[in-house]
């Protein structure tokens, strides 16, 4: 500024001089050289205006630049965040190297930061004087948005930085995989005998080489489990892949008869490693829960399933069998009096198991009561028998009763049911302290914690095949009466449909047991005899049917209100050439049930479970709650896409 008042005496003398000399002299000559001269003075003029601005632009963003720097200076944690100042349009005038980095901008200068960070809420951060405004994900990771105001040459800036906060919304990045061989000693009693070490070795390597890839640490801690703790990236490209692991094992052949298959269990998302191994292990029960060949992941209270398309296979020894009855046995002594109840609208195969249970119970000495509502249309011809036995005549009580009577010493046994939704009264489950669980289904995510004992075995035919079993270990003598008999094997003609399907070596034997105390087949094809009418309405259930990619799909007319009726017609659409699959609907108030049936090629549990249903691989329902008849046909048909997509 000095230099520039100097320069400004100088062309002001220099002026002066000029006009002294001029004034002597008078001709053309002389008038030219004064405009010459007025000229360089107007330009001279000009040239120090524009260097007194350039100063002064020069000067202000050196006190502005000071003016960041003494802010960053106050706040050294900001030089950790991204951090970016903007004007009242939110323009970006200034922002340090993380937010460039972070937010991949490359020239900052004129861009609005809503363009830069999207999602950001710019009203807020253009209001608020200072404090969080907003949590935000953004490039895979999430932000704690503070904004600070300054006022600098009467302008009014905000300066916004971002927390990375991800490690709290995630939890810990290390997830826990465990890894169990399901079925190892089986398959290799099927190969040669020279082949059994190799195949062992093949499948340890397999599941070695899939951690490395993983670049995961993997421990074997016993001759068929493995523990592996992987990075949460690493599960997101698994989930990705479907969890391919399960169709390269079960692709090793060394001239084995069976496919060996794995249960995987993982955890993730929890606050520390021991709380996502605790969600493994849950998850892994659950894989195996629901019959192995398949990874389930646990990520708080939320599950995903992948795979679980192979069948079960039967196990030929009854040791858990004769190890869960005396355990059984042992508890019906200790309790005071003994509660049986089953699922919603109870079929043969849980009230059959119902009734084998109540007899044991009574041969034992206790008080023993079964639990049902009014919903019994799918057991009403056994249900009267039952009734009519002098033995039996007391047996059934209501939920009312029940919940009325339940103390601390009695004992609650759940049959063909581990699910808190289909429960058939979730209050006495909830009242019971002493619980015991029997069930041949397919594990669901929402089942039913804290029971002292809980035999779930998805390779069994059904429930009532698992209680004549254990029967013949309760007792020494087992006398069922021929009622009691014709119970249990009504339950397992039902859900074998008369030993077509999921039969075993085991099955006939508990049903060659039953025929020995008297069991008579043609009173149990009874309970399944249906009447002209209902045939006829069977049929008209059958013509509504529609069929793509060998999967039927049918819906009850609205007279019909039955879900046994429906079951019924989705097993007769498995008697028609080309149906590998069928799904009956029915509507029943305000909500849809729905049956599904298949011959074991299309996995209609997997389907069901996507509705929120359950069950077996060829035997499934689901129900879907105030919807019409139409919408939940379309709901179906897109499960059924998904399933034949990721089947693909």
């Amino acid at each position: 500024m000095k230099s520039l008042k100097n320069k400004n005496i100088i062309l002001i003398c220099f002026f002066i001089f000029i006009l002294a000399v001029l004034f002597y002299i008078k001709n053309l000559i002389e008038l030219s050289l004064i405009i010459l001269f007025g000229v360089i003075i107007l330009f001279s003029y000009k040239l120090i205006k524009i260097n007194q601005a350039n100063e002064l632009n020069k000067k202000k963003a050196e006190e502005f630049s000071l003016e960041i720097d003494d802010i960053i200076e106050k706040n050294l944690l900001a030089l950790m965040y991204p951090l970016a100042i903007i004007k009242r349009d939110g323009e970006i005038v200034w922002s340090n190297e993380k937010f460039k980095t972070v937010f991949k901008v490359q020239d900052d200068t004129a861009i609005n930061i809503g363009t830069a960070v999207r999602g950001i809420a710019l009203d807020k951060a253009l209001k608020y004087q200072n404090g969080m405004i907003q949590r935000l994900r953004s490039r895979k990771r999430a932000y704690d948005i503070y904004v600070n105001t300054i006022n600098f040459n009467n302008e009014q800036l905000s300066i916004v930085y971002f927390n990375d906060v991800t490690y709290l919304i995630e939890g810990t990045k290390e997830s826990v995989m465990l890894i169990e061989v399901d079925n190892l000693n089986e398959v290799v009693k099927s190969i040669d005998e020279n082949n059994g070490p190799l195949f062992i070795a093949e499948v340890e390597r397999a599941i070695n080489n899939y951690a490395q890839n993983l670049n995961a640490m993997i421990r074997k801690y016993d001759s068929t489990k493995y523990v592996l703790s992987v990075s949460d990236s690493n599960i997101e490209e698994e989930i990705a892949k479907k969890f391919d692991i399960l169709d390269t094992i079960r692709e090793i052949n060394l001239g084995n008869k069976l496919e060996v298959t794995l249960s995987i269990g993982v955890g993730r998302g929890g606050d520390s490693p021991a709380e996502n191994h605790a969600y493994a292990i849950k998850a892994k029960e659950l894989a195996l829960g629901r019959g192995g060949d398949q990874a389930v992941i646990k990520k708080g209270d939320k599950f995903s399933f992948f795979g679980g398309n192979t069948k079960e296979l039967e196990k030929r020894t009854r040791v858990r069998a004769r190890v869960v009855a005396h355990a059984l046995k042992d508890l019906i002594y200790e309790s005071s009096k003994v509660y049986i109840m089953g699922h919603r609208n109870p079929d043969l195969d849980c009230f059959g198991a119902a009734v084998g249970i109540a007899s044991v119970s009574r041969q034992l000495g206790k008080q023993c009561n079964i639990i049902l509502n009014k919903d019994t249309r799918a057991i009403e011809k056994y249900l009267i028998r039952v009734k009519n036995d002098d033995i039996n005549s007391n047996l059934i009580i209501s939920g009312d009763k029940a919940r009325e009577t339940i103390d601390e010493d009695t004992l609650l046994i759940l049959l063909d049911v581990h699910s808190r939704g289909y429960v058939q009264d979730l209050s006495i489950v909830e009242m019971a302290s002493n619980l015991v669980i029997i069930d041949h289904h397919r594990r669901s995510a929402d089942y039913i914690e804290g029971a002292l004992l809980s035999y779930i075995e998805v390779y069994a035919s059904s429930t009532s095949e698992l209680v004549t079993e254990m029967v013949q270990y309760m007792l020494e003598k087992p006398k069922l009466t021929q009622i009691e008999a014709e119970g249990l094997l009504a339950g397992i003609c039902m859900d074998t449909k008369s030993f077509f399907f999921k039969t075993g070596v085991r099955t006939f034997e508990a049903a060659s047991f039953l025929r020995r105390l008297g069991a008579d087949t043609i009173d149990i094809k009874k309970f399944f005899s249906n009447d002209l009418e209902s045939y006829v309405q069977k049929a008209e259930i059958i013509k509504s049917a529609e069929v793509k990619n060998n999967i039927a799909i049918a819906t009850c007319p609205s007279y019909i209100d039955q879900t046994v009726m429906a079951a019924q017609a989705a097993d007769e659409l498995l008697n028609i050439t080309n149906i590998q699959a069928s799904f009956v609907l029915v509507q029943i108030n305000n909500d849809i049930y729905i049956s599904g049936r298949s011959l074991g090629d299309i996995n209609v549990q997997v389907i069901l479970e996507y509705l929120g249903g359950g069950g077996h691989m060829t035997i499934a329902g689901a129900k879907l709650e105030n919807v019409d008849i139409n919408n939940a046909k379309e709901t179906l048909k897109e499960a059924i896409s998904k399933y034949l997509e990721e089947g693909e």
